[in-house]
């Protein structure tokens, strides 16, 4: 049975209808697609987009890719510089530093940060790397890059969409920006942005303009998360191409697509949390308020309770880290299986482990919360939760060994930050089952612990994930190699810096170190810390240049690196290594590759070759994975 149906041009930004033909009813729906990439071929495809509509709004998913990574790139070397700025004052807090007053003006006057401004820098060191880049950056580089061109698709399943959660996005950041200029300063409620801290103008100077800034800057990047992770899954479930059926996805898009479905149900409820803030702070509600006293006057607040944001804050808060880590965690999975020319071990368990990441991640949210009063029994359960959350983890790391047990490995630069990843992986996963425990955790609650727990197991973790995957597809983005040499030296900077900063963390939270003080000098408890404090901050300082390492590498490979000949470098077997070295938009000039294997068939091919990409027809004989 056959019908009138449309053709699809590529015309610059945009995949334009029209022009009828006779085709089959029943043609999947990028074979379509196929048809108007023949016409373009043929000469029939409109004139060169203007600039402002290929490179600024563009709405191909590769520059939409690369406008996330490179808005990350900006605001991660902003939050790590004001980590440079605090570390300096907790290592050396008897000391001036006139850098300070260059960079910071009147809140560091004589070289000496204010305590007030001090908290600004810590909550907006931890909003920036935690929601800006390795939210927003990581995601929306992998995810916008990866998933057409891994499941076959010639773009997202709404380019317009994909466009504006990049807008939204970048005006978020545009007014994230602002509010470090406003004259009382950026929010200083912490990164959490408790009550009533936060919901009283009154509290702190940091909780005036700022934080008003800070909220709309949070609500403008929760609708950039919703309108990229609805595209993402769109994407994956309606535009793989012929042959790709979902037990043939490689791993990264499967992590990207839990990491979409983890934001859609999580940041609406982080929403409706910022909402009610607004509310308290602006409209005289009490959600969060109640029996509030400020110079011994009693404020009209009733009835509200700060427990409510936590719960609010939190059911966004624990999925979050893993909308950090899985994307992460499918990269590695990639580069791993990869490098080492063996096939992923364990590939259903993988998937299903990412499931039950998925679901067991929003069941945990209340450890954050132990010692919030709530009831021991209550507690239990979320124990019970946190520490069946480590089985599906601890597959994928067992996985990850076995996969490169015996493997030919190539050592490689994404090779050695995938590696990287599984070893932070491990370290900082492993404390967290200290932290899960609600006893244990009344000791180390608020401690220096929980600052290396979550930066190993989530921060730094996560960047090693986000420099595999960089090293990894910057042929793919921009046709040329990066620097081996400045990669490598990248990689054992990061790697030894990142443990020398946080590994001796765990034994300032044991001793009952609390995080977020200003000056620990005038505790005789912890003065016996001045000296690892000092050490730390050396550290700390040396890992943020080494980043500068990355940027030069990273920018002047887009112009001045090798150029790539190979179509597929690393010898994948993943369908965005079929496309040219710089694929259009549209990404395949002809046909979609059709798939008849897995997207790990790392073996004789019979033609001297060690891996056999999904394109690829099967041979007499062999059986489909």
């Amino acid at each position: 049975m056959s019908t009138q149906n449309e053709h699809i041009v590529i015309d610059g930004p945009n995949l334009v209808h029209g022009g009828t033909s006779e085709v089959d009813h029943n043609v999947h729906p990028n074979d379509r697609d196929r048809h108007g990439a023949d016409d373009a071929l043929h000469g029939h495809a409109h004139h060169e987009p203007h600039f402002i509509f290929k490179y600024i709004f563009s709405q191909d998913h590769k520059y939409i890719a690369k406008q996330f990574l490179i808005t990350g790139m900006v605001w991660a070397i902003i939050g790590a510089l004001m980590s440079v700025f605090f570390r300096l004052q907790l290592g050396w807090p008897d000391k001036n530093f006139a850098i300070l007053e260059t960079f910071l003006g009147h809140w560091a006057k004589g070289g000496k940060l204010s305590p007030e401004f001090y908290y600004a820098l810590v909550t907006m060191h931890g909003t920036i790397l935690i929601f800006f880049v390795l939210t927003a950056g990581l995601s929306g580089t992998f995810a916008n890059f990866l998933i057409p061109l891994q499941v076959g698709a010639r773009d997202m399943a709404s380019p317009f969409m994909n466009m504006l959660s990049y807008w939204f996005f970048f005006t978020a950041s545009v007014v994230m920006f602002c509010s470090l200029f406003v004259q009382t300063g950026p929010a200083s409620g912490g990164w959490t942005s408790y009550p009533p801290l936060s919901a009283i103008r009154e509290a702190s100077l940091g909780s005036g303009t700022g934080m008003d800034l800070w909220l709309i800057a949070m609500a403008l990047f929760v609708v950039s998360t919703l309108l990229g992770g609805l595209n993402y899954v769109s994407t994956v479930l309606n535009m793989r191409t012929k042959g790709m059926s979902m037990t043939r996805l490689p791993l990264t898009v499967w992590a990207l697509f839990f990491t979409a479905i983890i934001g859609i149900l999580s940041f609406p409820v982080l929403l409706s949390g910022f909402v009610l803030l607004i509310f308290d702070r602006n409209f005289g509600t009490s959600f969060y308020l109640s029996e509030i006293f400020i110079n011994g006057r009693a404020l009209p607040h009733v009835g509200g309770s700060p427990i409510l944001y936590q719960h609010l804050f939190w059911f966004l808060g624990h999925p979050e880290v893993y909308i950090i880590m899985l994307p992460g965690m499918g990269i590695a999975s990639e580069i791993l299986s990869t490098n080492s020319r063996k096939p992923i071990f364990g590939y259903f368990a993988m998937v299903i482990s990412l499931v039950g990441i998925t679901v067991l991640s929003f069941l945990v949210w209340a450890h954050h919360m132990f010692v919030s009063g709530m009831s021991p029994f209550l507690g239990s359960i979320f124990v019970l939760m946190t520490l069946l959350i480590a089985v599906p983890s601890a597959v994928k790391t067992f996985n990850w060994l076995t996969t490169i047990w015996r493997g030919k490995l190539r050592f490689n630069v994404p090779m050695m930050f995938a590696i990287g990843f599984v070893s932070m992986f491990i370290s900082g996963g492993l404390t967290g089952i200290f932290l899960g425990n609600s006893a244990l955790d009344i000791h180390l609650h608020d401690t220096y612990f929980v600052i290396a727990h979550f930066h190993l197991v989530m921060g730094v973790s996560a960047f090693m994930g986000m420099f595999a995957g960089i090293y990894h597809w910057f042929p793919k983005m921009f046709g040329r190699q990066m620097n081996n040499t400045l990669g490598y030296i990248h990689f054992w900077l990061t790697f030894i810096g990142a443990y020398l900063i946080f590994w001796p963390m765990h034994y300032e939270g044991i001793a009952g170190m609390p995080r977020r003080y200003f000056d620990y000098s005038a505790w005789e408890s912890f003065k016996q810390f001045e000296s690892l404090n000092s050490f730390i901050s050396i550290c700390a300082i040396v890992t943020f240049f080494a980043q500068l390492i990355f940027l030069v590498n990273f920018f002047a490979s887009i112009w001045k690196g090798k150029k790539v000949t190979d179509p597929n470098p690393w010898g994948s077997t993943t369908l965005e290594w079929t496309t040219p070295i710089k694929p259009g938009h549209g990404n395949w000039p002809g046909e979609i590759p059709t798939v008849y294997r897995w997207a790990y068939d790392y073996k004789d091919d019979g033609n001297g070759n060690d891996f056999v990409p999904q394109n690829v027809p099967l041979r007499e004989g062999e059986e489909a994975h």
